[in-house]
């Protein structure tokens, strides 16, 4: 039994030291230029230690957002209004593009990492996002097809889309913030 303790104790240990290890090497260069090589060399692991305890890289990008997007996520389902409950459909739905572009701005360059492996870029913590926003625009009485528009308002805030229009297209997060509230308004018949 102690023995068995003390692997979960090494295995948490590796844990923190892999993502420690990951979030300085990715402030300092980047995610494109950070290997699961220098991630696990940084840490002092093996790089199998890595795959066993993420299972990809993209796993690992996603374990370096979780403690953002679960403050997101207690803001919009449980903080006060307008981003949480209290305030109208229309006000939330608002208020979720903006702080979601912020957070995607803030977080970029890890997000389009995980996006390149389509199991993690629809992970269950976008399966939150989309189940949210198509709660809000039910609840604003949006009609037709709710799936399909939450997809269409959720890809205004895609970090490939984000990086190409702030990027190439000369947009401003202004502009592109501007871009989510008019067509939540127009889904939402306003």
């Amino acid at each position: 039994m102690a023995e068995a303790l003390q692997e979960r104790g090494d295995a948490a240990r590796n844990r923190r030291l892999l993502l420690d290890a990951a979030r300085t090497l990715i402030a300092e260069r980047g995610p494109d230029a950070v290997s699961t090589d220098d991630i696990a060399a940084a840490a002092g692991v093996g790089k199998g230690t890595l795959f066993r305890r993420f299972g990809s890289r993209a796993g690992l990008m996603l374990e370096l957002l979780d403690e953002d997007e679960a403050a997101l996520q207690q803001a919009f389902l449980f903080g006060p209004p307008p981003l949480g409950p209290g305030a109208p459909p229309l006000d939330r739905l608002r208020a979720f593009g903006a702080a979601r572009l912020r957070f995607v701005r803030t977080h970029r360059a890890v997000l389009v990492e995980v996006s390149r492996d389509p199991q993690a870029r629809y992970n269950a913590a976008f399966g939150v996002l989309h189940t949210h926003v198509r709660m809000l625009l039910a609840a604003a009485d949006s009609g037709g097809d709710l799936d399909a528009q939450a997809d269409a308002l959720l890809a205004l805030l895609d970090a490939d889309y984000l990086t190409h229009r702030l990027a190439t297209r000369g947009m401003t997060v202004r502009r592109l913030e501007e871009a989510w509230d008019s067509l939540a308004r127009k889904l939402c018949g306003r």
